[in-house]
């Protein structure tokens, strides 16, 4: 009986300890899980499991971060610490401080947007400034469209994402003057989109899709004879050939991107659209992305930084579920030992219950068998004295004696 008790509280105890482990990787898994459909809420279980295992980590990225020269995800991570009440280094906090000052200074600025507005690739405010305004201007689109399109017309090899995204950045840049800038979000997220595909920023998954959709935006006999004589000089003309050959009913996927892409430009900054392109295997992805910059800001690029496209939708849901699971069934052995231990305690006390009451009924038993032989011993004895024996009774005793 004490073997299986003591057995049963080794359960009790193994389950117990093995409960108390599991129960913070558990707790953090099904507040992942349960947000995975809100990339707001998302982020912030990760942010908690992150800063609970690791309080350092804002300070050890800050400081990677400004070894780098990046300055605003090190502003990133910084807002990220103010907005979780982590008190950084006063140091550390100075130097970030400088940093963003100096990227943000008036000539480091002019020199990005020169190179933007010239080259057409963007990777700060400065250069998208400058990068964005050369498409408003429709210097870049042309160039873009007219660079393609020659490409196609001469059977090369044609970029046609890139021809997609500028031919539909002609068609936006209009609506944009129309609307006095109602459509500013799109056309930065154009630029953006754009930009990325030069330099490879894009995810793979996502540049398949755009890819895709991007070729139905364009006809190409049209196009082939719209650039045969367009020229950056006759943008007039050149806009008017090449909005005949867009086909803006096939536009609308890639239009929906931009839009979400210039918004989180727009919320998170260039870097922080850039992440995105880069992290994106999806527009669905991209989507999310826009809802996390709405609601986070200038902590976006950080949460992306940290947690990767798991920012966006919740990764290794079966190696979450597992922690769940196992917390459970440790839950449950518990339970059940709880359980075996509470019956044999209480199976013991009834054992023990049992034998005192059969020690007492024997005792009351022995008890009432003495005080009945007792009684019958008196009455014998108080018998004799009422009818002694006759004396003759007595001889044969006296002789033999």
């Amino acid at each position: 009986m004490w073997f299986r008790l003591d057995t049963a509280l080794t359960g009790v105890a193994v389950c117990a300890t093995a409960g108390l482990l599991l129960l913070p990787h558990a707790r953090d898994a099904g507040a992942v899980l349960a947000a995975q459909d809100d990339p707001v809420a998302l982020a912030d279980a990760q942010l908690s499991s992150a800063l609970r295992n690791d309080p350092a980590v804002l300070a050890r990225n800050i400081e990677d971060a400004l070894a780098a020269r990046d300055a605003d995800l090190a502003k990133s991570f910084a807002d990220v610490a103010a907005a979780r009440n982590v008190q950084l280094p006063d140091d550390l906090a100075r130097r970030v401080t400088d940093a963003v000052a100096d990227e943000n200074s008036a000539s480091h600025f002019a020199s990005r947007f020169a190179t933007g507005f010239v080259t057409g690739t963007a990777d700060d405010v400065g250069s998208l400034s400058g990068t964005v305004a050369g498409d408003l201007f429709v210097f870049g689109d042309i160039r873009d469209v007219v660079r393609e399109g020659k490409h196609m017309a001469m059977g090369e090899d044609t970029d046609h994402l890139i021809l997609g995204l500028a031919a539909a950045g002609l068609a936006v840049t209009a609506a944009t003057y129309v609307s006095v800038g109602g459509v500013a979000p799109v056309r930065a997220g154009l630029t953006l989109v754009k930009d990325a595909r030069k330099v490879g920023r894009i995810g793979e998954g996502l540049t398949t899709w755009a890819a895709r959709s991007a070729r139905g935006v364009v006809d190409g006999p049209m196009l082939r004879a719209a650039v045969a004589d367009a020229s950056i000089l006759r943008p007039g003309q050149t806009i008017t050939a090449v909005k005949a050959a867009f086909r803006t009913e096939k536009a609308g996927g890639i239009v929906r991107l931009a839009g979400d892409v210039g918004r989180v430009g727009e919320k998170a900054g260039t870097r922080g659209a850039l992440d995105t392109l880069r992290i994106a295997q999806s527009p669905k992805d991209v989507t999310r992305a826009a809802r996390l910059a709405t609601a986070k800001g200038g902590q976006t690029r950080a949460i992306m930084k940290m947690f990767g496209r798991g920012a966006l939708l919740a990764a290794g849901a079966f190696n979450l579920s597992m922690w769940v699971f196992w917390a459970l069934f440790a839950l449950l052995g518990f339970v059940v030992s709880i359980k075996a231990t509470t019956e044999r305690i209480t199976w013991s006390w009834l054992q023990r219950s049992k034998a005192r009451r059969a020690r007492r009924d024997l005792a009351v038993r022995q008890d009432a068998l003495l005080q009945d032989i007792s009684r019958k011993d008196a009455l014998l004895r108080d018998m004799a004295l009422r009818h002694p024996a006759p004396a003759h009774s007595l001889a044969p005793v006296l002789v033999h004696g």
